[in-house]
Order: structure tokens, then C-alpha cells, then sequence
């Protein structure tokens, strides 16, 4: 099976809850399997079942990627950044050329800053290489939603970091994950253009 990397950092939940709504939709295409992998900033995973903490070859065995970070001051968070400033080897080898990528983010706001987020992070992988993949409208409840959502990827708005994540905001993390999951499959199917 092909594996799909989910890479995240949460501080407050919000975005491992994401994370976790990603990797279904990834698991529903067949053939296709969720990596779930934490940017561990210095600490100690959290009880329960936190995935394992992330190394920079999480990125170079996948066949794709989905990124997700709190938003901070309408941008990444550091250990998000600081993760990825560690991706050099893997940029010089053109490791992540040509692999699908796309992003999520959780807001303790409605207009916290979600699009430039999600938009912050996908400079660097636009930079690797990769393929982004985003949410197109035909996804229904990209119209319906009053909170997170956004044709850039999925987010979440956690108020004080205690608001669940809605029934749209689930459905577009699946989508999410099952247009990545889709793409590297569709991907891997095609010969290889010289």
C-alpha cells in the first residue's frame, strides 16, 4: 500500500483532531494508507494516542503529503516552519518533486488568519516541488459551512480551543485526504514522463 504522510503540530488539539478526520480520507481510497506523524517541538508526546514524532524521511518514503499547523498570527506555526527549514537534503535531491501535497489549518478566530495559513505553507512545497491539491467547490460542504473551510485546504475555527470540530469542517478534512490519497494514486498509475 502506498502511505499518504500527515504531518501536524497541535498545541490545543484542534489540529490532531484534523489530522486524524485527514487520514480517513485517505484510507478510503483504496490501496492508499495514512502516515500520521507529529512535529514534536521539544515535547513529550501527549497521552493516549499520539502518532509518533516526525522524521524528515517521513517525507522521502510517501507518496504524497498533507501538512497541518495551528495558526499563528495569520501564519505557520514555528515548529512547523522549523521542521520544514530542516527539508534541504531532501530539496537537493528533488526527493518531493512531483508528489501531491496539500494543507490544513485550525483558528482560534473566523478571521484569524486561516487563508494565509494555509497559503504560508505552501510556499515551501511549492518550492520541493510538489503538486498542490486543494478543495474545489464541488465538494458540498465547502458551501454549507459557517465556520472553517476554505478552496486553499481544510480548517478548523476552535474558538478557545475547546470548540469541536463541525460536521463541514470533518467532511472537507476527508476530502481533503482523499484528494491527496486519489491524486498519488492516479499519479503512480501514469508513465513517467522523460
Amino acid at each position: 500500500m502506498a502511505e499518504i504522510l500527515i504531518l501536524y503540530y497541535s498545541r490545543d488539539g484542534g489540529t490532531a483532531a484534523m489530522a486524524r478526520h485527514v487520514a480517513r480520507g485517505v484510507e478510503s481510497i483504496p490501496g492508499m494508507q495514512a502516515r500520521l506523524r507529529r512535529i514534536d517541538a521539544g515535547k513529550s508526546a501527549a497521552a493516549g494516542d499520539a502518532p509518533p514524532a516526525a522524521r524528515v524521511d517521513d517525507l522521502a518514503e510517501c507518496a504524497g503529503l498533507v501538512l497541518g499547523s495551528p495558526t499563528y498570527f495569520g501564519n505557520m506555526a514555528g515548529p512547523v516552519k522549523q521542521f520544514i527549514d530542516q527539508t534541504s537534503s531532501l530539496w537537493l535531491t528533488g526527493a518531493l518533486i512531483g508528489k501531491p501535497a496539500a494543507v490544513f489549518t485550525s483558528t482560534a478566530s473566523l478571521h484569524g488568519g486561516q487563508e494565509s495559513t494555509l497559503l504560508s505553507m505552501m510556499i515551501p512545497l511549492l518550492h520541493h516541488g510538489m503538486l498542490l491539491v486543494g478543495l474545489p467547490y464541488s465538494e458540498p460542504a465547502l458551501l454549507r459551512t459557517k465556520s472553517g473551510g476554505t478552496p486553499y485546504g481544510a480548517s478548523h475555527t476552535s474558538g478557545d480551543g475547546r470548540q469541536p470540530l463541525t460536521e463541514e469542517e470533518k467532511a472537507l478534512c476527508q476530502a481533503l485526504g482523499r484528494r491527496v490519497a486519489d491524486t498519488a494514486r492516479r499519479l503512480s498509475a501514469t508513465p513517467a514522463m522523460v
